[in-house]
């Protein structure tokens, strides 16, 4: 038996990879399927079956890339019309060598959702993992309110029967196998813990020792972000999302042909400091780690994206090719010195410590705390307003004109995203405090709340 769980950073997501006698599947595969392809030849097996427990809202998913790549099958549940693939339901099996899964219909957290038995019969026909999806991850579930509030009863009714009359009646020693670890937007609470059980989860997951009506109540009141790109993601992953070129490179532009693009996309994806210092008017900050958490809030998926930055171009196409981003034209080569030794304008941010920021507490400026509305309740600075980070855009009419705009978060670098889309809209006087609330905290500051 092969096993290999790939784990994507950035978008917390796993897939998986199983193979015996010759023939491989994929479960929940990310677009580049460069890795599936990899693991295959390394072990000597055909991809012959790749399977979806869901239909993913936060990327997209590569069952077409590797279906024309390898002529393999896809399957998915039957509770939506997906335009390619084939439909399984409760109790259909699939022969993968000596490895056979198994289909529980798990809705809940989406109509179609499904999870898989695996059984290795060369060993027993007790089941030995159980590939969960969205429905149960390592410390949480997985959220029920993607069809909307008046929906939230209902999956959430969904999502507790598919958890204890599915999958806790299987035994405590088979391998949980979730499509998302700790960092994911598809859960709350999930648990730094790449691989544990189901009897470790029926003992120590919260969500699991509630009640019905308890878990029902914490679910429907439950409030999560849902970033804007979800919706592009919905339509690809239920029709078939548009073929890649799994081996193009982007293009090195001029400033002559930036110049001539219109309606550009501008993606500095450097970080906060380089961006504050100097940075190409009118670009949007996103430090490249950080375009799996916050292109899907910012990008257009139809304009032309041009990349800016001192880092792997290859590294921030494989984090926008996963959301979907296909309208990539290039990178603006040597980018910032090209750009000011043609004598261009610049744009920059001012920096302050938060010694400064202690210091000037008192001062008439207008301060914002971008980070999620967990962290600050939990604490913040005195005089605060909260906007998340990602949606800035939804509030720009709660920020004043005219005043000094003084921005934290937890470190400095959702700061610098905010910072550039409010530049962006004409703020002027924007501040990005550096260091953030750790900073804050470390220096020894007080907080409220």
């Amino acid at each position: 038996m092969i096993f290999e769980m790939v784990r994507t950073e950035g978008l917390a997501h796993y897939s998986y990879f199983i193979g015996s006698e010759g023939k491989g599947a994929v479960i929940d595969p990310r677009r580049d399927i460069g890795v599936y392809l990899q693991i295959a030849e390394q072990n000597d097996l055909r991809i012959t079956h790749v399977f979806e427990t869901h239909r993913n809202e936060d990327y997209v998913i590569g069952s077409t890339e590797l279906m024309e790549a390898t002529d393999a099958e896809v399957y998915h549940g039957a509770g939506l019309d997906f335009g390619y693939g084939e439909d399984v339901k409760e109790g259909d099996r699939s022969t993968i060598g000596d490895l056979e899964l198994e289909v529980l219909e798990t809705p809940g957290h989406t109509d179609e959702s499904i999870s898989l038995v695996l059984r290795d019969k060369s060993v027993s026909n007790t089941p030995l993992m159980v590939f969960t999806g969205d429905a149960l991850f390592a410390g949480d579930v997985g959220r029920t309110d993607l069809y909307g509030l008046e929906e939230r009863e209902r999956m959430a009714a969904n999502l507790y029967h598919s958890l204890h009359d599915k999958i806790l009646k299987l035994d405590d020693g088979v391998i949980l196998c979730p499509a998302h670890g700790q960092g994911s937007v598809c859960g709350g609470e999930i648990s730094n813990q790449v691989f544990t059980t189901i009897g470790y989860q029926r003992k120590n997951n919260h969500m699991l020792k509630l009640e019905k009506q308890e878990f029902l109540k914490v679910k429907i009141e439950e409030k999560m972000y849902r970033p804007p790109y979800f919706r592009k993601m919905e339509v690809y992953n239920k029709d078939g999302a548009p073929l890649t070129d799994r081996y193009g490179h982007l293009k090195a532009l001029s400033k002559e042909e930036l110049k001539d693009m219109d309606d550009l996309q501008l993606l500095d994806v450097r970080g906060p400091l380089c961006f504050s210092s100097a940075h190409i008017p009118g670009s949007l900050n996103i430090w490249e780690g950080g375009l799996p958490h916050f292109a899907g809030w910012f990008l257009d998926h139809e304009k032309p994206i041009v990349l800016i930055g001192d880092v792997s171009n290859e590294e921030s196409y494989k984090h926008l090719i996963r959301l979907g981003y296909d309208n990539l034209v290039g990178y603006l080569s040597n980018a910032l010195h090209t750009w000011h030794t043609a004598g261009e304008k610049l744009g920059q941010v001012e920096v302050w410590s938060v010694h400064h920021l202690h210091n000037n507490i008192d001062d008439d400026f207008f301060l914002i705390d971008v980070r999620d509305i967990k962290g600050f309740n939990k604490g913040r600075i005195k005089g605060a307003h909260h906007i998340y980070a990602g949606e800035i855009k939804k509030h720009l009419e709660e920020v004043p004109d005219g005043k000094k705009l003084v921005v934290y978060c937890d470190s400095g670098y959702k700061t610098s995203v905010v910072a550039s889309i409010l530049k962006k809209h004409g703020y002027d006087d924007v501040v990005n405090v550096m260091g953030g609330m750790d900073a804050w905290k470390n220096a020894g500051y007080t907080t409220v709340g």
